[in-house]
C-alpha cells in the first residue's frame, strides 16, 4: 500500500507514519511538505492508494490543492474510474470549516491533528475500505451547540432507520444516497446507476428536501444508517 502524507510539520509526518505502519505489512510512504512538492508527487506513478493532506500547507490557496489532489487521484477511462481516497489532515477544528471541506466532491475524510493515534489509524482504515470518516467535531454547530438539523425521528413507530427512509425517499433516491455514502461523486453515481448527471442532481435535491438537510455532508450522516 502506498500512502501519501502531505504536511509542513515533520513531527506530524513522522507521527502519522509511525501509526499507519499498522495498516499493512508493506506500507510505502510518500512525503510532501509544500504544495509544490505535493503536486510533484501526485504527478509520479504509481499513484498513492490514499492521500492525507494538510489544509494549510506552504503554497496553499484555500482548498485548491485539495481539489487538485482529488482530480489527480481520479483514474480516467474505463466504465467506472477508480477513486483513490483523499483525506484532509488539519489542525483546524472549526465545525463549519470541517463541513465545508467534507462537502467537497472526492474528499472522503477529515482528521483533526489532535486526534489520538488509534483514531487516525481507524479513520484511514475506514476510508480505504470505502467509507467516509466524519469527525465528531463536524457535527457541532458553529455556535457551539446542537447538530445539523436533519430529522428522521422514530416517533416510536417501531421502524428501522432504513424503513423510515423508505417512507420519504424512492428506491432510486435510496440507491443514490447509498452511493453518496461510499464517497462517489455525481459522475460515478450516474454511471453506476445508468442515469445522467443531471438526474443525479435532481435526486440529490429531492433527498436534501426530504431529509431536511442542507448539503451532501449532512445527507451522508443520515446515509451512514443505511448499510448495504
Amino acid at each position: 500500500m502506498r500512502v501519501l502524507i502531505a504536511d509542513d510539520h515533520r513531527l506530524i509526518i513522522e507521527g502519522v507514519k509511525l501509526k499507519l505502519r499498522e495498516l499493512d505489512t508493506d506500507v510505502e510512504f510518500i512525503e510532501a511538505e509544500t504544495v509544490a512538492q505535493l503536486r510533484d508527487k501526485l504527478a509520479q506513478k504509481p499513484a498513492p492508494d490514499v492521500a492525507l493532506i494538510d489544509m494549510a500547507m506552504p503554497g496553499a490557496d484555500g482548498v485548491e490543492h485539495i481539489k487538485d489532489a482529488v482530480a489527480a487521484l481520479r483514474e480516467p477511462d474505463g466504465e467506472v474510474p477508480r477513486m483513490r481516497p483523499v483525506i484532509v489532515l488539519s489542525g483546524t477544528e472549526d465545525p463549519s470549516s470541517i463541513r465545508h471541506v467534507l462537502d467537497l466532491e472526492g474528499v472522503q475524510g477529515y482528521i483533526p491533528k489532535s486526534s489520538p493515534p488509534d483514531v487516525i489509524l481507524n479513520a484511514v482504515r475506514l476510508v480505504v475500505g470505502g467509507g467516509i470518516y466524519v469527525p465528531p467535531e463536524a457535527m457541532k454547530a458553529a455556535s457551539g451547540g446542537g447538530v445539523p438539523t436533519f430529522s428522521l425521528s422514530n416517533n416510536n413507530d417501531g421502524l428501522s432507520t432504513k424503513e423510515r427512509l423508505a417512507t420519504v425517499l424512492t428506491d432510486r433516491q435510496i440507491d443514490v444516497l447509498k452511493l453518496l455514502a461510499k464517497g462517489r461523486p455525481n459522475k460515478l453515481i450516474a454511471r453506476e446507476l445508468g442515469i445522467s448527471e443531471g438526474t443525479v442532481k435532481i435526486h440529490l435535491a429531492a433527498i436534501f428536501r426530504a431529509l431536511h438537510v442542507r448539503n451532501r455532508l449532512e445527507a451522508l450522516v443520515a446515509a451512514q444508517h443505511l448499510g448495504d
